[in-house]
Parts: C-alpha cells; sequence; structure tokens
C-alpha cells in the first residue's frame, strides 16, 4: 500500500515520537514537536502512537491513495477535502483507491498532521522514522514522492474533540540549571512579560519578541557549553529568548532562564506568529504532577473517540453507509 505525492508544502516531513538515547552522540530526539498530535491521530486509528506520521508546517498536499485505506487528520486545523468534498479535522476518513486528498493552508496553529492506518513504513533510522534535517536524517517529503503504507484496519468516521493549544496562551517552566545566572528582578520581569511569537521559527526554536530591553544574565558570555533539554528558553547575547524545539543542539552556551515542561511544549510549537505568549514558574514536584496529569489524559484518549456525525447532503457515498441497524416486522404489533 502507498499514498502518492501530487502536491506538497515546503516543509513536510515524515515524523514520529522520536528517538532517545543518542544525546552522548550530540543527537536530538527529533520527532513530532506536537506528540500530542501523534496520540490523538493513532486514537483515531486504533493504533500505536509511535508508528509514523506526516508533519505539515504551515501548508499540506494533495495525496492519491494507490490502494483503499483509511486517514485521520490532526494537529492544527487546516482546509481538508476528498474529491472536492470538505471533511473534518480531527476525524478518520477512509480513501478508497484513486481517491485524492488535499490539505491547504493552515487556519489555527502551524503544524498538522496526516496519519494512515498501519502508519507511514519509511525505512527507520536509528529505531525511529523520524526525519532530522539538522543531523542530515531524512528529507522533506516532494512532490512525485511516493510513501509507503503499514496497511494497517482501521474505522473511518470517528472524531475525537480536543482542547485548543493552537493559539499561544501561558507556558508553565521549571527553573533550569542556569536560572541563578539571571537576577531575581530579570526573572521577576521575565514572568511579567507578554511576548510575542516571532516569524522567526523552525524546528530547532521559537524565538519570542516583547517590548524593552532583554533578558541579560551575568557573565553570559562565559558560560561553558553544557547539555541541552527540549523546552529550555535560551537568551541570544542580546538577550532575546528563545524557545528550543526536538531539532535543537545538543549543548550550548548561551544562558537558560528557564524550561518549558514538556506538555506544554505542543502549545509552544503551535502558537502562530504574533500570539501572545506568558511564562509561569511552577515548583518541581507541581512540574511533575502536571506531567503526569497530562500522560494520563493521552492514554484516556481511545475512550474519547466518537462517531462522527456528518449531514447527509454532503455525503456522495451516502448508499454505501448503513443507515439502519436491526430488523423492523410489518405485522408485529408487539408488546401492548
Amino acid at each position: 500500500m502507498s499514498l502518492h505525492v501530487h502536491r506538497i508544502g515546503p516543509a513536510c516531513t515524515v515524523q514520529d515520537l522520536g528517538r532517545t538515547g543518542y544525546l552522548d552522540h550530540g543527537l536530538s530526539r527529533a520527532g513530532a514537536v506536537d506528540l500530542f498530535a501523534l496520540h490523538e491521530g493513532a486514537a483515531l486509528l486504533g493504533q500505536d502512537p509511535m508508528l509514523a506520521a506526516l508533519e505539515m508546517a504551515g501548508m499540506g498536499g494533495e495525496f492519491e491513495a494507490q490502494a483503499d485505506m483509511v486517514v485521520a487528520l490532526t494537529g492544527a486545523r487546516m482546509q481538508a477535502s476528498i474529491d472536492g468534498t470538505p471533511v473534518a479535522w480531527n476525524a478518520s476518513h477512509g480513501l478508497a483507491k484513486g481517491q485524492r486528498l488535499s490539505i491547504g493552508a493552515v487556519q489555527q496553529g502551524v503544524y498538522g498532521y496526516l496519519h494512515v492506518a498501519g502508519g507511514i513504513a519509511t525505512q527507520p533510522f536509528l529505531d525511529s522514522r523520524s526525519s532530522h534535517l539538522v543531523a542530515g536524517i531524512g528529507s522533506p517529503v516532494e512532490a512525485g514522492q511516493t510513501l509507503p503504507v503499514g496497511g494497517g484496519k482501521a474505522k473511518p468516521g470517528m472524531t475525537l474533540t480536543v482542547e485548543d493549544r493552537f493559539s499561544g496562551g501561558t507556558l508553565r517552566v521549571v527553573e533550569s540549571f542556569q536560572s541563578a545566572l539571571f537576577d531575581g528582578d530579570i526573572r521577576a520581569r521575565f514572568a511579567a512579560t507578554v511576548f510575542r511569537r516571532s516569524q522567526r521559527a523552525n524546528r530547532m526554536g521559537v524565538k519570542l519578541d516583547s517590548e524593552g530591553e532583554g533578558f541579560a544574565a551575568r557573565g553570559q558570555l562565559n558560560v561553558l557549553s553544557e547539555v541541552i533539554a527540549i523546552g529550555d528558553i535560551q537568551m541570544t547575547g542580546t538577550g532575546e529568548p528563545f524557545i528550543l524545539l526536538p531539532e535543537c543542539q545538543t549543548t550550548g552556551g548561551y544562558p537558560r532562564i528557564a524550561t518549558v515542561i514538556p506538555c506544554d511544549l505542543a502549545r509552544a510549537a503551535q502558537c502562530p506568529a504574533g500570539a501572545e505568549i506568558r511564562f509561569r514558574f511552577l515548583r518541581l514536584d507541581e512540574a511533575v504532577a502536571a506531567q503526569r496529569q497530562a500522560e494520563a489524559e493521552l492514554a484516556r484518549l481511545p475512550g474519547q473517540v466518537a462517531p462522527l456525525v456528518r449531514d447527509p447532503a454532503g455525503m456522495a457515498d451516502l448508499l454505501s453507509y448503513q443507515l439502519i441497524g436491526g430488523v423492523v416486522s410489518a405485522t408485529d404489533e408487539g408488546e401492548k
């Protein structure tokens, strides 16, 4: 089974949950910037969230099914249709052989995801199918390419309600190893500042803009390089913050004022340009509790999937649906 790519945006890559255990080799995790979206797609298709999907930054493409399959759409909402008929986001859909799925521009957020039952079955490398463009692993998907599909079974016509994480908001952070390099008044000003997501952003990180002076650390030009974690908020020499994302470097010498907790990284990555972002410091025990709660919510996703209610007027394949279940007798008067 496969999915042929007729048209594709400029920053679409195959991603799964990423590869771990290679930091000592200078290789960061990579993987989807919105891990919630991978879990949501897996819940809609009834499969393992480790399976790979197509991550689409800002723009999708046009894809033709080379065999009957089921797909799901999650993450940042994009315009989508099958053979010209609009289809719902955060839902699973049947795609018959020869049908074309068109995914347009993002409507809210940044990264949308196309999942296929059985996963996108590209060749794994170091236990992951994730592209890591900075490290030279994989490459953007191109027009004319054919993506192999795992061929799993799934039920179309299912949907999932998700909370908004696509318009910025408050990101919860903990102190980093270098927070103490920033004076208390600078940390307080950082927590009180309303930032806006800059136009400068990619899978390595997101730049934040704000009014007023920057956020400089003491002796920040003398900081030795040390290990970096995804979610670290690193300050440039001029005190401008960057939130580091899955393709970030593994070591660095710019000081870090705080670290976004893992369950809020999707909100950071999905924040559109110009949207507001604030930061709220948590104690370590509060951060651990928040992360456990988020993981529990992910575990509950399969039980929250529900049938997609569609308007019969827009169903070109209406006769293929079982609209009435059971048997009704024309003579039995039933109980009296």
